[in-house]
């Protein structure tokens, strides 16, 4: 039984998820062969990914290869209200309400594992969590699952060394199709939209410290030089710190960029990024904002524990003011912000992660019984299907090798 706020609004997220389907034509294709295949028929699928649209069609893409679908969300402030009651309306069981506490969001985690999955998708390792701890009874009929995103593939590697990882999992998370473009490209253009629309805020002319060069933080720092910003990057690597300024970026260490920064991206999936010592030197109105996917890379605590007054200045953004009379702005509780206070990723986008997502399933129903408790990368011929399948949607075409070109290919291999 489905666990929404309101089903009063499934229509507003039916017409999401219609107005979505219409820019994800890889998605469209694999889902118009699970119709005719159906290779999850009789198999339960739990999903937890960030409870918009285009994590909607993704659902109903794999209900259409037969499973029994059950989703929610990974993220107490991404969810969205209107399309968890759509996605219900169209038959999949959805468990998932937009800024419920810890607990709560703990509650409906477990609701959406309750079915006894075959397969999981996870984002950020939620399910996993559980599933290695107090529920570890629902995964009795686990074959394995896909993790989406960076922080998740760390946890999944963290416990695969420590000999505890309980089920094969395949990383999404690094397939080309997935990082090359959704890291990239994707948070890149996210995180601003919600930046700008949060702050109403001009970007060109501040500085703006980005945290982490990554594909994620490559893709924050690539659209804020564009739209003129003047562009600082932190890292603890020496080979993306020296790509950072190739790029045109200065690189210096947090406690230097702190004072100078007007806006602050953290994109480490690390924690305790921007800390005290960096508040204490930080400029009067100063924005601080995560694009990880946990909220640990801004300290909130010690923030909150400075703060003279916390106060509500705009809707998600809260001010902290300093006992100096500085104030510190805080975007979505220091939450994902592209997907707290934002839409996420452009449909476009998802389309290549979530075909990655759908193929990998159908990989790891195929091969279960040949793999180990590990995590596997995904083949190079998924990544393959999915980019001809995004060419061919978008009308492009590539050149292919003449025979003669092959052997001499072959040739130089040799």
């Amino acid at each position: 039984m489905s666990h929404v706020r309101d089903m009063s609004l499934a229509e507003s997220g039916r017409m999401k998820i219609r107005w979505v389907q219409d820019f994800m034509p890889a998605l469209v294709a694999i889902r118009a062969r699970f119709e005719r295949e159906k290779p999850f028929a009789g198999k339960k699928i739990t999903i937890s990914i960030h409870m918009e649209a285009k994590t909607a069609f993704l659902a109903l893409c794999l209900a259409a290869g037969g499973a029994e679908v059950h989703a929610t969300g990974c993220n107490p402030l991404s969810t969205q209200d209107d399309v968890a009651a759509g996605l219900a309306s169209m038959g999949v069981e959805t468990y998932a309400m937009h800024g419920v506490n810890a607990a709560e969001y703990r509650g409906l985690l477990v609701e959406a594992l309750s079915c006894c999955p075959d397969l999981i998708i996870d984002d950020g390792g939620d399910l996993l969590d559980l599933l290695s701890g107090d529920y570890a009874h629902l995964g009795k009929n686990l074959l394995g699952g896909a993790e989406e995103t960076t922080t998740g593939i760390h946890r999944l590697h963290a416990r695969a060394r420590a000999g505890v990882l309980p089920f094969p999992m395949m990383n999404v998370n690094d397939a080309k199709c997935k990082h090359y473009y959704d890291n990239k490209y994707g948070t890149g253009q996210s995180v601003w939209d919600a930046v700008m629309h949060t702050t109403n805020l001009l970007v060109a002319g501040k500085t703006v410290v980005v945290a982490g060069y990554g594909y994620c933080g490559r893709g924050v720092a690539m659209r804020a030089k564009g739209m003129g910003a003047n562009v600082i990057v932190t890292e603890i690597d020496p080979i993306k710190a020296l790509e950072a300024s190739m790029d045109g970026c200065r690189v210096m260490p947090m406690d230097e960029a702190a004072p100078q920064g007007d806006l602050f991206v953290t994109t480490t999936g690390c924690r305790d990024v921007l800390t005290r010592r960096h508040f204490e030197v930080m400029k009067n109105n100063a924005f601080l904002s995560n694009a990880g996917h946990f909220n640990v890379e801004v300290d909130c605590e010690a923030l909150a524990d400075m703060a003279v007054r916390v106060y509500p200045r705009r809707q998600d953004i809260t001010g902290y003011e300093l006992a100096d009379g500085r104030t510190l702005n805080l975007l979505a509780e220091g939450r994902l912000v592209n997907l707290a206070s934002g839409n996420g990723h452009p449909a476009e986008i998802m389309d290549t992660s979530f075909s990655v997502q759908a193929l990998a399933l159908e990989y790891l129903l195929h091969h279960a019984s040949e793999l180990g408790k590990q995590v596997y990368d995904i083949p190079e011929e998924i990544d393959r299907e999915v980019s001809r399948l995004k060419l061919h949607g978008a009308g492009l075409r590539i050149d292919t090798l003449t025979p003669e070109q092959e052997a001499y290919l072959s040739g130089w291999q040799v």
